[in-house]
């Protein structure tokens, strides 16, 4: 991988980048106290958050076991949520380095670390914003989730007081400057109809997947 410099990204960028790596942070206190009071030992969740490192298979993982689910069926439906990783690599192919640092490359790429690096002007910034935001959310996930687990029921359910809407609202607000294009917005208005209407008849994670269709969708 080329020498790799943060000087290249703006303030302002960098600053985006710290406010998502703490609110991912923040899920990750609620995931952390979610588990332990669920009756998990410390061990599942701070193992999964390193080395899984993948937040919406994780809570399907561990909300399957507690409610009765196989384990292997559980695995299974984390890795059909976690299939989105596939397309991912491909857009960030460029970014996540090769050889041995590819490895550490690959495990850090997430939905806020690709955002980031695809959304930026030069292929310099590109590759700093992604390694920046996906370090930053390599180390703040286990770090909440042990955080979690030091308060763990003393906290409510994170419905309760919103935590689990701070993650998506994020995500909301950096998809939104996208939007403005119109072929972009089509097709994401496109999937996330594909989506709503299979909720009724998939497994959770499935509509997830089906929402890709949208990319089809052409500007007439």
């Amino acid at each position: 991988m080329t020498k790799l410099s943060l000087s290249c990204l703006k303030g302002d960028t960098i600053k985006a980048i710290v406010l998502v790596c703490v609110a991912v942070g923040v899920v990750a206190v609620s995931y952390g106290s979610l588990a332990m009071s669920w009756g998990f030992p410390l061990w599942v969740p701070l193992a999964l958050s390193t080395l899984v490192l993948g937040g919406a298979s994780e809570f399907m993982f561990l909300g399957i076991i507690v409610s009765g689910g196989n384990p292997f069926a559980a695995a299974a439906a984390g890795l059909l949520v976690n299939a989105r990783h596939i397309p991912f690599g491909i857009a960030v192919r460029e970014l996540v380095g090769t050889r041995a640092i590819g490895l550490l490359g690959c495990h850090i790429m997430n939905d806020e670390s690709v955002v980031f690096g695809l959304s930026q002007p030069t292929p310099e910034q590109r590759k700093a914003a992604y390694w920046l935001c996906g370090c930053g959310i390599a180390i703040l996930w286990p770090v909440g989730v042990l955080l979690g687990s030091g308060v763990g029921k003393l906290l409510p359910a994170p419905e309760t007081i919103g935590l689990d809407a701070v993650f998506p609202a994020i995500l909301l607000a950096l998809v939104v400057p996208a939007l403005k294009k119109r072929t972009t917005l089509i097709r994401a208005l496109s999937g996330a109809a594909i989506s709503l209407a299979s909720v009724p008849f998939t497994p959770a994670g499935v509509p997830v997947l089906l929402s890709l269709l949208g990319i089809f969708a052409r500007k007439k």
